[in-house]
């Protein structure tokens, strides 16, 4: 359960890189007003592709952990929680860099790829408590 719980942190952080990508992207951070600072930044894609890349790891967040914590409550093997953890974690470092790199259709699968994880380990503790 170890490496479930080390994704856990993980994915917790992954949105503060991100948005330390955003505001190191353009000059003039401006850290007392942050947002206003975010949404001058028209023509930077990258700062804003990064900002965004950080509100959807808070979005992913709370339904994978707590699949990981619903899982492991409702005793799902402790691999299939590993695995499933470690799929979803891959994918949201790969979500932020392909929100980066601007490959909105490897973004979107690698999505994909990390709700379905999340909503597997819900569905396996739902299945194993019913």
């Amino acid at each position: 359960m170890a490496i479930a719980y080390g994704c856990i942190l993980i994915t917790a952080l992954l949105p503060y890189l991100w948005i330390a990508v955003a505001k190191t992207g353009a000059p003039g951070y401006n850290n007392r007003n942050p947002r206003a600072w975010v949404a001058k930044q028209e023509g930077n894609y990258r700062v804003q592709r990064a900002n965004a890349a950080h509100l959807n790891g808070f979005e992913a967040f709370p339904a994978f952990v707590a699949g990981v914590l619903m899982a492991q409550l409702a005793g799902v093997p402790v691999a299939t929680i590993t695995a499933l953890a470690v799929t979803f974690t891959l994918a949201r470092f790969l979500h932020g860099l392909f929100y980066l790199a601007d490959l909105s259709l490897l973004r979107s699968l690698v999505w994909f790829v990390g709700f379905g994880s999340a909503l597997a380990l819900m569905v396996l503790a739902a299945l194993r408590v019913g």
